[in-house]
């Protein structure tokens, strides 16, 4: 005669509950992409310098606000994330010019455009555009056309500075764009040679030293005809890519007061109005 032996209820209990507890935690991991999906922006959100921390660093942090030193003329740049700025207290501070962000690709335009481009003008500052460059989606004349139709011209009116061409890590990919080194000057190139033919100014060149070397193998070709913005958040600029001798604008913190990119001009106000005039 077989004996038959109950299972404890305890341990029925117990096997009724894994099921469930399998079921829930596929529900979590469907619902969480995961750090990868989330680390990738959405098109047209890049902004100047949003790369410098994660791949660059922070070398002794520079004090934020305006400078006290007289060679120094204090400045922001803006982009759609920052909204309405409050120019008047920006204005207020010390800050003298302001560069805006108007295109990216050949895809996107800032939504905030008018109010901070025109903002800035009304209460006195010097200001300027830039383009946020996506070498792996079109070619660089195409890009600079797209900037100078929508934003990025210029006029010899003592207020408006020339364009910049922000070149700096990818955010939606690979570092170079998946260009190789020399590709990537091309690229560059052409996008500058087609601005100048446009607006008949050098652009300003906006990039990383670390990055610089990496893309570009630290080509020194630009050196000659395109002012150079780097950026490098500590209190020391630090080595600039070859070419410059001197860089013209320092984005020195992603944390200033108002607005979180400032900038040091190379000069005083009257160097900033003569990169204005031409």
């Amino acid at each position: 005669m077989r004996v038959r032996r109950s299972v404890p209820t305890t341990l029925l209990d117990g096997l009724a509950v894994v099921p469930l507890v399998l079921a829930l935690a596929g529900q979590a991991a469907a619902a969480d992409p995961g750090p990868r999906a989330a680390a990738v922006p959405a098109r047209g959100t890049a902004h100047m310098g949003m790369g410098v921390l994660a791949h660059d660093g922070r070398g002794k942090v520079a004090p934020d606000g305006v400078s006290a030193l007289a060679g120094w003329t204090e400045g922001v740049d803006v982009a759609s994330h920052q909204g309405n700025v409050a120019w008047s207290t920006l204005w207020n501070s010390g800050v003298k010019w302001a560069y805006v962000k108007a295109t990216e690709g050949t895809y996107y335009k800032n939504t905030y455009f008018n109010q901070q481009y025109t903002g800035s003008y009304n209460v006195g500052m010097i200001r300027g555009t830039y383009h946020f460059a996506t070498p792996d989606t079109t070619t660089g004349a195409a890009q600079a056309d797209y900037f100078v139709n929508n934003g990025g011209g210029w006029s010899k009116d003592g207020k408006t500075l020339p364009g910049v061409l922000d070149i700096e890590w990818n955010p939606y990919g690979a570092t170079c764009y998946g260009k190789t080194q020399s590709g990537m000057v091309a690229w560059i190139r052409d996008f500058v040679n087609r601005y100048k033919a446009r607006t008949g100014r050098d652009a300003v060149i906006y990039t990383a030293t670390s990055w610089w070397k990496q893309c570009t193998g630290n080509y020194s070709g630009f050196g000659t005809t395109n002012p150079l913005w780097v950026a490098r958040y500590a209190s020391e600029v630090g080595e600039l890519p070859a070419g410059w001798p001197y860089y013209t604008i320092w984005q020195y913190t992603s944390s200033g007061p108002t607005v979180g990119d400032h900038n040091h001009f190379n000069g005083d106000l009257s160097r900033v109005q003569a990169l204005a005039n031409g």
